[in-house]
């Protein structure tokens, strides 16, 4: 697992526009990076539009606000669209990015345990993380990661 002060690992993946996103082209950039197990179910995307709803903020802390989730170019830009998401939503299709950061969890559906995505931010600046949010609830966690900013 990932901790505070380790070098963010770099990937390469398709955003919701279908261009080409590389972590290590925007190390001179604080990111906030968190992922989400899918795409407009209704966590998701309580979460995703209390970061849209603040996205403002972040910019004028001059922090870039990334979504993750195990999702296609398509769903991602569906669900961009319908919820009129202001910021960059990455194609994880194959789980690589949610692999390399940790997140792929056991969890219990339905009885059954299947392994997903666990709802899980990081903050990384210069390249490094410097802040790290698991086991996050939707509601209210963008004001809990601006108040850490």
């Amino acid at each position: 697992m990932l901790k505070v002060g380790d070098k963010a690992p770099d990937f390469t993946v398709l955003t919701d526009a279908g261009e080409e996103f590389r972590l290590a082209e925007h190390k001179d950039e604080k990111i906030v990076l968190y992922f989400y197990p899918r795409a407009d179910t209704p966590g998701c995307t309580v979460e995703s539009c209390e970061f849209r709803d603040h996205v403002k903020k972040f910019t004028k802390k001059g922090v870039t606000v990334i979504g993750v989730s195990p999702d296609t170019t398509k769903a991602q830009a569906k669900f961009k669209e319908k919820f009129d998401l202001g910021f960059t939503l990455l194609a994880d299709a194959d789980k690589t990015i949610a692999n390399l950061y940790g997140v792929m969890k056991e969890k219990n559906m339905y009885g059954k345990k299947v392994m997903g995505v666990a709802r899980t931010t990081f903050v990384i600046e210069a390249g490094k993380i410097v802040k790290i949010f698991e086991k996050v609830k939707p509601e209210g966690h963008a004001e809990e990661v601006l108040a850490v900013l």
